[in-house]
């Protein structure tokens, strides 16, 4: 059995009295895309949040390759090998596409510590910065000023923006909220191929995405898993249909 890149075992969260998060269990297989679903208010977003090293878990163990990550910063958890995306678009509006992405590469070769770096070192961080923008289709738009961009490309610039530390895994939260038909495709045609070979955990709503993308899927209910499986299981899951998905996964 292959050895979990990201596992989660029995993680609780509490907030005062109220407990958000109640005894969660979950493995990331390494290359793995895996979706947590679930209504809102389930503990989504806060069970990223303890992940990427927002919040501690009040019990419970998280681990990264083998490693306690729990109480790291995020900085810490980062430079691991984890990203993380937001589901409010986290980027510089009044910089350009280009300057966006080339601060998330400075990043990776530590220049944000010393501006006193040979130019060779800014110049592989110039064709990073250039590779980024052909991966996420943004070549085109490199110049322009982000807050300018169409909502679809301002989720691609923060994908890129995500891949520029390298990581080996990569937290994806709700990036289809708001968008259109057209741009959902596109957007989720560019995960599928941006991803490849690293493991990703995304949150998602529109089932359609998350049934064509994730080839497991995790049901996070009121702070407990209530199932995982592949997404042909959990179409068939009798619990899920009646917590969650309901007649949608009929339709």
């Amino acid at each position: 059995m292959t050895t979990p890149i990201l596992s989660l075992q029995g993680v609780r969260r509490s907030f005062g009295s109220t407990e958000i998060i109640r005894g969660v269990d979950l493995d990331l297989a390494p290359g793995e895309r895996h979706a947590l679903i679930g209504p809102n208010g389930a503990g989504k977003s806060t069970l990223f949040h303890l992940v990427s090293g927002n919040l501690v878990p009040t019990d419970g163990t998280i681990t990264f390759d083998g490693q306690p990550i729990s109480g790291r910063s995020p900085q810490a958890i980062n430079r691991l090998g984890l990203a993380r995306s937001f589901q409010i678009t986290n980027i510089f509006p009044k910089l350009s596409v280009f300057e966006n992405i080339r601060l998330a590469a400075m990043r990776l070769h530590r220049l944000q510590f010393s501006i006193w770096r040979r130019l060779d070192s800014h110049a592989e961080v110039r064709r990073e910065t250039e590779r980024l923008l052909e991966l996420v289709r943004l070549s085109a738009r490199a110049h322009t000023v982000a807050g300018e961009l169409a909502y679809s490309e301002q989720r691609s610039l923060e994908i890129a923006m995500t891949l520029a530390s390298d990581p080996r895994v990569i937290l994806l939260d709700e990036p289809m909220a708001g968008m259109s038909h057209e741009e959902t495709n596109y957007t989720a045609e560019l995960i599928r191929d941006v991803t490849r070979g690293r493991a990703l955990l995304v949150v998602e709503h529109d089932m359609e995405v998350v049934f064509a993308l994730a080839e497991r899927i995790s049901v996070l209910v009121y702070g407990q898993v209530i199932a995982t499986g592949t997404p042909a299981q959990i179409r068939a899951n009798a619990a899920v249909r009646q917590a969650y998905l309901g007649e949608e996964v009929e339709a």
